[in-house]
């Protein structure tokens, strides 16, 4: 393999940056509204302000704040305005980090110490949560060593509340749940599971990173929103992403806590290493500055108006979307209206929804395909909005197009979704992923055709299925029935 190297003599800066320029031609076309998701987009203004706030602070470090005292200023302030927007007592405390999955896996770490110092006879540490959370909770609890105890979402595609209470036992260090939950955008019963857990005095984080920044614009708007903040005296922490829709740059979430008795357990302090007392509050060690400064620039220069204005745009594109899909022969909209959400699904089986995804990307829109049920989310933006129109037309031509031609469900990223569906083996969709993921952080970074998922020669078992088909998938089937038997008789996980 030629591997690329460092050159011998450095290159002309003008034709490196065109050259960059260059390999955006492929990246989706955010500004054009074409992406849900992924970019939080405030008009070109707020964005050029957002970098100029960024690289003011460029170089500069949170790892230590008495050297870079601007910066802790900087984040004491994001997280005081945070918690005054949740609603958070006078005692709620936080940090800032890179993310809501770092917000996530902070929250985690903090119950687990927590339970650690509190019930040290709990040695097999258990958190109860919808399987609609955020999958960074499964990052959490394969990170750091807890059982998750996932409870499936009612008809309404809320948290089961009875069946989270069930499943709480003496194991049990947290409960978790989503205002709103990203699937299918819609906020799950956070009074009722806030009673319980203080009934049990269990702590209960609500993972608002999608829509913390969100909701509290949307209520003032009118919208009818159930109760989901610090105003449940059950919530002991709340994650938001001011990277969201606080509409900063990139690397910037809060996790806050209801006080310090919960957060002391988030941070970490070491003091015989013979390069001197280190303590940290977060993942990271090196913090970068600029994303710490462009979200106390953010939430300062947006204000209330600024925020609540692009939320009645956000608004008023989703209702645009949830109306427009709704009156797609063969298309439904999932979940009542809770956020600026529009997850939609088929209700035709001779429409096959992945099918369906894959014509829209042809189209240039970024897709974001889910599954257990099969839909297509969208997050809309104020910047989606005039892009909406195009949408739908161009929706109501992909579902036209595959009911027409059956056999696309068979081609594409369709016929690699819908084999993972349908595998009942769950370590075999993980082994191929992993197949994926091997081959775009080997040597060459290649880009994977998902297509092609499960063909290779030495990916035997998936390899199998696609040949025999049925057959194959009732045999593994039983097996991993006898599988999961023999793991819940033996639960040996460990602490």
């Amino acid at each position: 393999m030629d591997r690329v190297q460092i050159p011998a003599q450095g290159e002309d800066k003008e034709a490196l940056l065109e050259q960059m320029q260059s390999f955006r031609s492929g990246d989706a076309d955010w500004k054009a509204g074409k992406t849900w998701s992924l970019v939080y987009y405030a008009g070109q203004e707020h964005y050029d302000f957002l970098k100029k706030a960024h690289n003011l602070f460029f170089s500069e470090n949170a790892l230590n704040p008495m050297a870079f005292k601007s910066l802790k200023q900087f984040e004491s302030e994001v997280v005081q305005m945070t918690c005054s927007m949740l609603h958070g007592p006078d005692t709620a405390v936080g940090t800032m980090t890179s993310g809501g999955t770092e917000s996530i896996l902070m929250a985690v770490k903090a119950y687990r110490d927590r339970a650690r110092k509190k019930k040290p006879w709990i040695l097999r540490p258990e958190m109860v949560i919808p399987s609609t959370l955020h999958v960074a909770f499964y990052k959490a609890a394969h990170y750091f060593g807890i059982k998750t105890k996932v409870v499936p979402f009612g008809d309404d595609y809320r948290a089961d509340v009875k069946a989270m209470k069930k499943a709480i036992g003496p194991n049990t260090i947290m409960i978790a749940a989503s205002a709103p939950q990203y699937p299918h955008g819609v906020i799950d019963p956070i009074e009722e599971l806030g009673a319980i857990a203080k009934s049990k005095n269990i702590p209960f984080h609500v993972d608002a990173c999608f829509g913390g920044f969100m909701l509290p614009w949307l209520e003032k708007l009118g919208v009818p929103l159930p109760a989901w903040d610090y105003r449940v005296p059950g919530v002991t922490s709340i994650s938001a992403d001011v990277h969201k829709y606080g509409y900063a740059a990139k690397g910037a979430s809060v996790i806050t806590y209801r006080d310090m008795e919960y957060m002391k357990h988030q941070f970490f302090v070491e003091t015989k290493w013979c390069g001197g007392v280190y303590a940290s509050p977060s993942m990271p060690g090196t913090r970068p500055g600029g994303s710490i400064a462009a979200a106390w620039a953010a939430m300062r220069a947006m204000g209330e108006d600024g925020y609540m204005g692009l939320a009645a745009e956000a608004l008023e594109a989703t209702r645009m979307m949830r109306e427009g899909v709704a009156k797609i022969e063969g298309l439904k909209v999932l979940g009542q209206l809770n956020s600026t959400v529009c997850t939609w699904a088929s209700d035709d089986e001779s429409i096959d929804l992945y099918a369906v995804a894959d014509q829209m990307a042809e189209k240039g829109w970024n897709t974001d395909r889910q599954q257990n049920p099969a839909c297509v989310h969208c997050t809309v933006n104020a910047h989606n909005k005039s892009a909406v129109p195009d949408y739908l037309a161009d929706l109501q031509e992909a579902v036209d197009h595959v009911r027409a031609h059956p056999e696309l469900k068979n081609e594409g990223e369709a016929a690699m979704y819908g084999l993972m569906a349908k595998v009942p083996v769950k370590g075999l969709v993980q082994h191929s992923v992993r197949k994926v993921m091997e081959g775009m952080y080997s040597p060459s970074g290649e880009v994977p055709d998902l297509s092609k998922v499960g063909e290779d020669d030495d990916d035997v078992v998936m390899s199998f299925i696609n040949k025999y088909g049925d057959k194959a998938m009732g045999a593994l089937e039983k097996l991993e029935s006898t599988k999961n038997k023999l793991v819940g008789a033996l639960n040996f996980r460990k602490w």
